[in-house]
């Protein structure tokens, strides 16, 4: 078939107007169960909601809000935009089984009845998927899953996209770009960060020859990544902004945050240097590396806005993080405290029961 992209381009945004159609038919005209109100609230002032907060959800929350005749239809403006979140996370997944289905012919150019058949799995699935019953009921309220939802199709879709052209020059924009969207990912929700393992195995399939050892290396590394990501990274960076910032305001008598603004100073130094030395060395893939984490930290910078806003006082304020100590806390979600699953939550708690 001729003008196959262009049609499968059509076919995308076909079924986009479908589910958004859908969602808007069916969206909740104000504030709705558990914790839609308070990320409504969060979104149309700017507020600090409950750990560890959704910075990236609430910017852009902020920016629909803006389009709000009046302030009784604020809460409308943001469940839209899990609406419109919902409607492309069911086009990524449009586009995603269509470019995996063509995998099931051997042959690269596809006859009529083929390409129909890949573009009907397509929309079957991805029209399938709108209409469950939990991601519509995600989609028409203002929570963060409908967003999240839309990251992690878009990270995959993304995956593909790169797997597409994974020889070419330039090709390596597409996993950058991944890296962006992952460290905004980072401001919604941390279940994104799930997606990094079936990314990991679809960058091995592409660049390997499989076996059993390197597919099982290559998950591990993904876990690796992820944990990475979760564990250092996310709570790294305000932890060394506490350390700085209790060493510049306790030993140097300076302001509160001047440890935060020098961090932040040192890590675009740091991130200047090692772009100009692995581009000096020839080290593309430690620049590929480099590049991907500085990234990762730009889009976690929206978490920068909790700390902003918090200093400034707003009548929904949890937990206060308003300084590096506080922020610290904010983000451990030290308030909820732990529930060990093997030993219970004290060291003599009583056995209810055993089978």
């Amino acid at each position: 078939m001729k003008n196959t992209k262009w049609f499968n381009n059509i076919l995308g945004w076909l079924v986009f107007a479908i589910a958004a159609t859908t969602y808007f038919l069916t969206l909740e005209p104000t504030a709705s169960w558990w914790d839609c109100g308070e990320f409504i609230v969060s979104a149309f002032k700017l507020e600090i909601g409950h750990p560890p907060g959704a910075p990236f959800h609430m910017i852009l929350g902020r920016v629909f809000t803006l389009f709000a005749p009046s302030p009784s239809e604020a809460a409308l403006m943001v469940n839209a935009m899990s609406a419109l979140a919902s409607a492309g996370a069911v086009m990524m997944l449009f586009w995603s089984i269509v470019h995996l289905a063509k995998k099931l012919f051997q042959s690269e150019k596809l006859t009529a009845g083929e390409q129909w058949a890949v573009w009907g799995s397509g929309l079957v699935g991805a029209l399938a998927f709108a209409f469950t019953d939990s991601f519509w009921f995600s989609a028409v309220e203002g929570e963060v899953y409908a967003l999240s939802s839309f990251f992690t199709a878009a990270v995959f879709w993304a995956i593909l996209k790169w797997e597409d052209v994974a020889d070419e020059p330039f090709a390596d924009r597409w996993l950058i770009l991944i890296a962006y969207l992952v460290g905004l990912s980072t401001g919604v929700h941390l279940l994104n960060l799930l997606a990094i393992p079936a990314i990991g195995m679809v960058y091995f399939f592409r660049k390997y020859e499989f076996t059993w050892k390197k597919a099982f290396i290559a998950f591990l590394v993904s876990v690796a990544i992820l944990g990475g990501i979760q564990y250092v990274v996310i709570p790294g960076i305000p932890k060394l902004a506490f350390f700085l910032d209790k060493a510049f305001v306790n030993g140097m008598g300076l302001p509160f945050n001047s440890g935060i603004l020098f961090m932040i100073l040192m890590l675009i130094v740091a991130a200047v240097w090692a772009i100009r030395f692995t581009i000096k060395r020839n080290k593309p893939v430690w620049n590929l590396a480099v590049t991907m984490l500085i990234v990762i930290l730009i889009g976690y910078s929206s978490f920068a806005m909790i700390l902003i806003r918090a200093s400034a006082n707003p009548p929904m304020n949890q937990n206060n993080p308003s300084d590096g100590f506080a922020l610290l806390r904010y983000l451990n979600r030290e308030q909820y405290g732990n529930r060990p699953l093997v030993h219970g939550p004290y060291y003599n708690t009583p056995a209810i029961g055993n089978s």
